[in-house]
């Protein structure tokens, strides 16, 4: 698609924006109850795309991609009129009379940009929370899960007209060609590499952004840890989707005294989760294309393997490994792995491992497995992170009841929620003041009785 034709769909839509059509409450909500509708329609399309895509399997497309796609949607159902509302402020005294509120205003022409490691939530997740804010969208899901984005594009097209919501495919000419463009909003899930990309382009129009990025998550394991549940949470979290997930344990990160112990569960746990011969289960994924299954395997050193590790190129799948012997300066860790290799290493003081992590690029989430209060408190209020969980993995994201996002090098705002409400939304500061009445004492000519007022007012 060239500029001029991308140029023309984002000024109709400007067109419709403009209209105000968008600013109804009730429209919002009757477009949400449409997404709902397509949604729960097409759930054996969307199945069927993933399993295409990503070899997801039907449990797990509802978990993690569908059923949270639609809960958003309950969520912000519920309410959107609550959100959507003007929100009273205290007025200063020197304002009198007036009454200052709050306004939560639509931004305009958006564009969500997704990614392909869970192509139908990351998608739709951000759209509902656009929707529901009051802009029009146009949404760029990635070239890498094609199955997907082309059931999202017939889908959207279906269900409703261009001038608000519409898909563009493709790659990465498609992508370039968009960042061009002028929108009022950008919010961008992906790589690093490309969100800068994504925020030097967006400067240009000096336009907001929300970058959802990504980063070596730190799973810490003290020595008070429950060690069999620390290990069955932590490999339903890391082998999730084969590792593909921007939340993803990173690397675990033990109490040298608990590591062999730590191990031998997360042994038992892979073997329990995936059986003998994982490659074989078929509710187990595989690595999006050749060139991820390639850059994974490069990152596979056979002599550090101590569980797994085999892989069949025919089906682009590897297999749930664990590595031992790692050290902060090997490969494997000097970028996310976001596949299902993952390096053990020890810590002999927690002071030590909070001095490591502080150290490093700030991570998108953070996992601690302990039982002493003290060292959550610790953990939790000394590392820098996006966000996380204590005893548990992964389900920090999975809730519309608080705002999901990165720090740092792993992002920057956040969604699902109020939190998504607000990210699309400007909220203005307005000060109605009333007519009846009009002090003098800010005007000219000064004196000194009215800045003795004005001291008192103002204290």
């Amino acid at each position: 698609m060239e500029n001029t034709e991308m140029k023309k769909i984002i000024d109709r839509q400007r067109t419709f924006f403009q209209t105000g059509t968008t600013l109804d409450v009730s429209f919002r909500i009757a477009a949400l109850k449409r997404l709902q509708y397509m949604i729960q329609h097409h759930e054996k399309e969307i199945e069927a795309a993933l399993l295409l895509d990503l070899k997801k399997s039907s449990f797990e497309s509802y978990m993690c991609e569908t059923g949270l796609v639609l809960d958003e949607i309950r969520y912000m159902l519920r309410h959107i009129r609550s959100f959507a509302k003007e929100q009273d402020v205290r007025t200063p005294l020197a304002q009198f009379c007036s009454r200052s509120y709050r306004k939560p205003s639509p931004y305009g022409v958006t564009l969500i940009v997704s990614p392909w490691n869970y192509p139908i939530l990351l998608t739709l997740d951000p759209l509902i929370d656009a929707i529901a804010a009051g802009n029009t969208v146009i949404l760029k899901p990635s070239a890498y899960s094609p199955a997907c984005s082309d059931l999202l594009a017939k889908l959207i097209h279906r269900y409703f007209p261009a001038k608000y919501l519409t898909v563009i495919t493709g790659g990465r000419s498609e992508n370039t060609a968009l960042l061009q463009q002028h929108f009022d909003y950008i919010f961008f899930t992906g790589s690093k590499t490309v969100g800068r990309e994504v925020m030097r382009q967006a400067s240009l129009h000096l336009t907001p952004v929300t970058l959802e990025l990504g980063g070596k998550s730190p799973c810490l394991v003290d020595e008070s840890a429950d060690l069999a549940l620390a290990a069955r949470r932590i490999v339903f979290g890391k082998f999730l989707n084969c590792g593909q997930t921007c939340v993803a344990p990173d690397y675990v990160y033990c109490d040298e005294k608990r590591k062999e112990a730590l191990i031998c569960e997360l042994k038992r746990q892979i073997t329990k989760q995936f059986g003998n011969e994982p490659l074989k289960n078929p509710s187990y994924g595989k690595i999006i294309n050749q060139k991820h299954f390639e850059r994974i395997r490069r990152l596979l050193n056979p002599e550090k393997v101590i569980f797994g590790g085999n892989v069949n190129p025919d089906t682009l799948q590897i297999a749930p490994t664990l590595l031992d012997h790692v050290t902060f300066e090997d490969a494997i860790m000097q970028e996310e792995i976001f596949g299902p290799l993952l390096p053990v290493i020890t810590y002999r003081t927690l002071d030590e491992a909070i001095a490591r992590i502080n150290s490093m690029e700030c991570p998108l989430a953070l996992y601690l497995f302990s039982k002493k209060k003290e060292n959550i408190e610790r953990v939790t209020a000394k590392c820098q992170f996006g966000g996380g969980c204590v005893n548990d993995t992964i389900i920090h994201l999975a809730t519309p009841y608080m705002g999901f996002g990165g720090c740092g090098e792993s992002g920057m705002g956040s969604y699902h929620g109020k939190d998504g409400f607000e990210t699309f939304s400007h909220t203005k500061s307005i000060v109605d003041k009333k007519t009846w009445i009009d002090l003098p004492v800010r005007y000219q000519p000064y004196r000194p009785v009215k800045k003795w007022v004005l001291k008192k007012v103002l204290g």
